[in-house]
């Protein structure tokens, strides 16, 4: 008896002994996931923020620091990054770093909508006008067409909004748009557009240590002494999307892809212009679920190709070439119609593009036009003049091969097997021929 009360009392000793080493283990350090934001907004930048956003959450990181240095993007992949900072579960720090960075146009919005914001000295804020009423060659005094103004008010409702939710300097937001106005780190710190100024990351975490926000609508105070910093890079994949979605390689693979399935339906059996086509136009497929297309664009790009197809088979006179080389130029510029000058086919591309273009035209309109030139080459028209060799001859018939074909036919002279003839007549199935050689003088 007395020796099972021991065993229980050593076991009671063991787990206390382990529990109390348990609660002496230090708790591993929290983490704050920092993301990098390093040139223009687009459709990769997006997936990159919203993985990074939930490898964080996953990771059950105590915030998440957006690094910023921007000149800009587009609109729809900023709102998408936008409304996943909101929802997100942890709270989400946008600092514009290093020194001589800038967050401008929709960079301004996520700073916007990030639960905290911080700028480097020597860093600035702002211009997030739509850029399309801030043209470069126009008058100042043109008027504002419809669809400019609604663009604008647009984003300024919606940076109003942004502001209105993280407790920020609301007219300012809406001059950034409306005027383009734009604040250095210290000007926006005076404006109330930012929480802190921090010039390097230590400091910052020490500057917002203590902060009172709100995530997901619930009151939270900030922790941020002490976390340990892990940067995620811009991998693999958000490479491939970059490249993916520029627009002028999205502008090569449709052109790849029309070109290569064009040639391979035209000349059955060269399986690389399809095999190329085919791959090029699931990329490009890909790539539109991404990239903002101009379908009017697109469509007019593949009927300036088709016309310019279309000529080799109907007898147009250029008219149809001319036409598809025009739509062709046209529909290359509008492909991207969006309101961001990064986001635009070079103009340099566009106009080598649309020369080969051209090139190719010209060279078929010369084929069409040569070939009406020929005179014709069948029935029996096409028999006279034409050489021949004579198989066999008995009495006065005589059995030549012209064109790869056995006739009948007569002479005025006499001919031997294996002589060459040429045609002069044709007389229903009998053809006259006479030697070619007829006229020369044996040695």
């Amino acid at each position: 008896m007395y020796k099972w009360k021991a065993f229980i009392i050593l076991l009671f000793m063991l787990f206390s002994a382990a529990g109390f080493a348990a609660e002496k283990t230090e708790k591993p350090a929290e983490k704050a996931i920092v993301l990098e934001i390093n040139n223009a907004i687009g459709p990769a930048t997006q997936d990159y923020i919203q993985r990074g956003i939930a490898y964080a959450e996953k990771e059950h990181a105590a915030v998440i620091i957006i690094q910023l240095n921007t000149p800009g993007g587009l609109e729809t992949a900023m709102r998408h990054i936008n409304e996943t900072i909101i929802t997100s579960s942890i709270p989400v720090i946008a600092y514009v770093y290093p020194a001589g960075a800038r967050a401008a146009s929709a960079g301004t919005f996520i700073m916007y909508a990030s639960h905290l914001a911080a700028m480097a000295s020597g860093t600035n804020i702002g211009a997030a006008s739509p850029v399309s009423i801030l043209p470069k060659n126009s008058p100042a005094t043109r008027a504002i067409s419809t669809e400019e103004k609604k663009a604008t008010n647009d984003a300024s409702a919606y940076m109003r909004s942004l502001a209105q939710l993280r407790g920020r300097n609301a007219d300012w937001a809406e001059l950034a748009v409306r005027q383009a106005a734009s604040l250095s780190a210290n000007e926006a710190k005076r404006l109330k557009v930012i929480d802190e100024i921090a010039d390097d990351y230590p400091t910052l975490l020490k500057k917002m240590d203590g902060h009172n926000i709100l995530v997901q609508g619930i009151p939270e105070k900030i922790s941020t002494k002490n976390l340990e910093l892990k940067i995620i890079a811009p991998d693999w994949r958000y490479q491939f999307l970059t490249f993916l979605t520029n627009p002028n390689i999205v502008y090569l693979l449709i052109l790849i892809a029309l070109y290569g399935l064009m040639f391979e339906l035209s000349h059955p059996g060269l399986i690389l212009p399809g095999v190329a086509g085919v791959i090029a136009l699931l990329l490009v497929l890909y790539a539109f679920q991404l990239a903002p297309i101009n379908y009017t664009g697109l469509t007019l790009v593949v009927v300036g190709i088709l016309f310019i197809i279309f000529e080799i088979f109907i007898t147009s006179h250029g008219i149809l070439g001319i036409g598809g080389v025009i739509a062709f130029i046209i529909g290359s510029i509008m492909l991207f119609d969006v309101n961001d000058p990064n986001y635009h086919v070079a103009l340099s591309l566009i106009l080598i593009m649309s020369i080969a273009t051209a090139l190719f035209c010209l060279i078929i309109l010369t084929m069409v036009f040569q070939s009406h030139k020929k005179t014709i080459v069948t029935g029996q028209e096409g028999l006279i003049g034409s050489e021949g060799v004579v198989l066999s001859m008995m009495n006065e018939q005589v059995v030549v091969r012209v064109l790869g074909e056995i006739w009948e036919a007569r002479a005025n002279v006499m001919l031997i097997p294996g002589q060459k003839i040429k045609v002069t007549k044709v007389h229903g199935l009998m053809l006259l021929v006479e030697p070619i050689n007829e006229n020369k003088k044996t040695p």
